[in-house]
């Protein structure tokens, strides 16, 4: 048990690191959250900073979550009795959680999408290369991230659900579940960016707001 809390809170320290909110300190000596979406992510970052730094603070964030779920989760559990998956899980979602609600900065974070993003690549590679794909193809027709981010999301999840349903795949019932936890994650996390959407206002990437 000792182990799997010790698991947890690496995760979680690792999710934490606020990539968005450092970037605007030590660029321009600005509190992100202060702008736009108040967010951390990528998305926000963009319109302080630009797009390029959007790019680094995404890959960073993505890759928070794929240190958590692939290194970290392999730390020795010794006699715990529990499926690997769901050690990957445990510390992928722990990540997520730290990217939200860091502790450095008052636990005011990001969305979690990148570091979900990182979590999936951790989990079903394939998948989620086929997911960011789409989620390039989106943003690059639209420059919506919040529009790539939901398409990517829901085509993870279906593509998991034809692959163990339809196509007889033998796909882990523990990433079924979390593909659709992380679906209803994206979509509430969204929820002013849907709107914003559906009214035509929402911010483009690349879109500098200061």
């Amino acid at each position: 048990m000792i182990t799997l809390l010790s698991i947890i809170l690496l995760s979680y320290l690792i999710g934490s690191f606020p990539t968005g909110f450092v970037f605007g300190k030590a660029i321009k000596g600005i509190d992100i959250r202060s702008i736009g979406s108040k967010s951390i992510g990528a998305t926000n970052t963009g319109r302080l900073l630009g797009t390029k730094i959007a790019i680094i603070v995404l890959a960073i964030d993505i890759l928070k979550g794929f240190l958590a779920t692939a290194l970290v989760s392999q730390i020795n559990l010794g006699d715990l009795a529990m499926l690997p998956e769901w050690i990957k899980i445990i510390a992928g979602l722990s990540a997520i959680l730290g990217h939200i609600f860091p502790v450095w900065i008052g636990f005011k974070g990001g969305k979690g999408v990148g570091t979900g993003a990182g979590m999936l690549l951790g989990l079903i590679p394939l998948e989620m290369g086929f997911g960011f794909v789409l989620f390039i193809i989106v943003v690059a027709l639209t420059r919506y991230i919040s529009l790539g981010s939901i398409l990517a999301a829901g085509f993870i999840f279906i593509a998991l659900v034809v692959e163990s349903r339809y196509l007889g795949l033998p796909i882990p019932q523990a990433y079924m579940i979390i593909s659709a936890v992380l679906l209803i994650t994206v979509l509430v996390t969204h929820r002013g960016n849907i709107r914003r959407l559906i009214r035509g206002q929402e911010n483009k990437f690349g879109q500098k707001t200061v």
